[in-house]
């Protein structure tokens, strides 16, 4: 399949939110990436429902909701209720993954496990086949700008091998540091999404950094 570009909105203008969604409808991102921290499983926090409820009031094309938060289950519900069309949990703060992603998927959003840099693809093996994406962090979830990890690009080739025996639709989605420099490495060792925040917002002409990240491959 075609690759997909979800810009993170993280990065975005906050005092411009409407704006800037407004791009991201105009321009060929195909999701909307979005981003929640709760200061416990993150050190940092970000946003919740009063901004998903901008972003759904404005957004033409699918939220793919991010959950970096401490027992996710609390508020799959909620976030579905929202607009998420994708929810994704973490698999280092979720003790019964497979009740988590079945939740999920019982609320009709594609149900999506992410790794930190340091968790290892292998432990996704046994529920690899029930879930819809993975989603790879290339730096340490918490705080946009990171500089990209490396090892990344391993976990993906790991992943994309095991996808194709036990998921071959599997969404494998990059998060962190992802840019027109390494977009084309990530894609050939075999994701399919790639998450963009600064790289994008930061851009003199951000439709173009979108169009080009789409054309990486």
């Amino acid at each position: 399949m075609n690759h997909l570009v979800a810009p993170s909105i993280l990065a975005s203008d906050f005092g411009n939110l409407q704006r800037d969604i407004e791009m991201l409808n105009r321009s060929e991102a195909d999701w909307i990436h979005f981003d929640v921290m709760d200061g416990m499983f993150v050190p940092n926090i970000s946003f919740g429902f009063p901004v998903l409820d901008v972003v759904k009031k404005h957004a033409k094309k699918p939220i793919d909701v991010h959950l970096m938060i401490e027992n996710p289950d609390r508020y799959l519900e909620q976030f579905a209720k929202g607009g998420a069309s994708n929810i994704t949990v973490h698999y280092e703060a979720c003790t019964h993954l497979n009740r988590t992603v079945n939740a999920i998927r019982d609320l009709g959003c594609k149900a999506g496990v992410a790794l930190n840099p340091h968790t290892p693809v292998e432990l996704l093996e046994d529920i690899l086949e029930y879930i819809d994406l993975v989603l790879i962090m290339s730096v340490n979830p918490g705080f946009g700008g990171q500089k990209f990890i490396p090892n990344t690009y391993k976990k993906i080739k790991a992943l994309k091998k095991m996808s194709g025996e036990l998921n071959p639709g599997l969404f494998i989605e990059i998060d962190g540091g992802v840019d027109e420099s390494n977009a084309k490495l990530l894609l050939d060792a075999g994701a399919n999404v790639l998450v963009a925040g600064n790289s994008v917002f930061s851009a003199p002409d951000q439709m173009a950094a979108i169009r080009n990240l789409k054309i990486a491959g």
